[in-house]
């Protein structure tokens, strides 16, 4: 479904990604884990085209077929790809139901958004009770309910996450990833950033480890969770004696 193919993307004279490659597949929930730094956020904000108009600076970018790395963020959006990112940042001022509106701003089928809408509050049922609530007196977990229900409104293909759990507690952070899985089940194939590596490997089907803006391991979860640096590092699951093991580590990623 996406392909990504040799991309760097630059803050004026930083080089944030190091022509990465990776593929999404149709259906599947596919993670991008890593440290603070290590790319991720700038990687789904390249996809959807939210930086200069000449990034990425080399690479191509393809979504069903298409390149779509030199297209508007809008026409991506027509084309089924939607985007939460970090933070949520909803419209506080608006409300609920304004907000969600505003996720179907590229749609002009009337009835369409109207039964879409309702669909959401059924799947959401706290959002339907706020409806007319300002959306900056929501929870933390009901705005990032908001914001997903805000990105489905365009009826996309592949809905890109970034960092959903991000100040949640354990037992909301539960609910959020059933409500990814859900939506997963419902058609929609999502590519996933999160710092909560053991959420991210227990819900997707393959994962891709970023360091420094490098791509520098890739493999399915049950593969990862056995990598001795992946369990120290990420799990939390020490191995070994920590600063020898971090060093050995490190040189690995070096050379890569």
């Amino acid at each position: 479904m996406l392909t990504i193919k040799n991309c760097e993307t630059w803050y004026d004279l930083i080089r944030a990604l190091h022509g990465i490659s990776f593929e999404v597949r149709q259906g599947d929930i596919v993670a991008l884990l890593g440290s603070n730094g290590a790319g991720k956020s700038t990687t789904l904000k390249t996809i959807m085209r939210l930086l200069d108009d000449d990034q990425p600076e080399k690479g191509t970018i393809e979504f069903m077929g298409k390149r779509i790395d030199r297209l508007d963020t809008e026409e991506i959006v027509r084309m089924g790809i939607s985007y939460v990112p970090e933070g949520r940042e909803v419209f506080p001022e608006l409300s609920v139901m304004e907000n969600i509106l505003m996720g179907a701003y590229t749609r002009r089928d009337t009835k369409g958004i109207k039964d879409d809408i309702e669909a959401h509050f059924r799947q959401f049922p706290i959002l339907s009770q706020r409806r007319n609530q300002q959306a900056g007196h929501l929870s933390g977990g009901e705005q990032q309910m908001l914001a997903i229900a805000r990105s489905l409104m365009s009826r996309p293909k592949l809905l890109m996450l970034d960092e959903p759990s991000l100040g949640l507690s354990p037992l909301l952070t539960k609910e959020i990833f059933s409500i990814i899985k859900q939506i997963n089940a419902d058609g929609v194939t999502i590519l996933l950033v999160e710092q909560n590596v053991n959420m991210a490997l227990k819900y997707s089907h393959y994962a891709y480890l970023m360091e420094n803006g490098r791509i520098v391991r890739a493999d399915k979860p049950e593969v990862l969770k056995e990598d001795e640096d992946v369990k120290e590092f990420y799990l939390g699951i020490s191995t070994e004696e920590s600063v020898k093991g971090y060093k050995r580590y490190r040189r690995k990623v070096r050379f890569r």
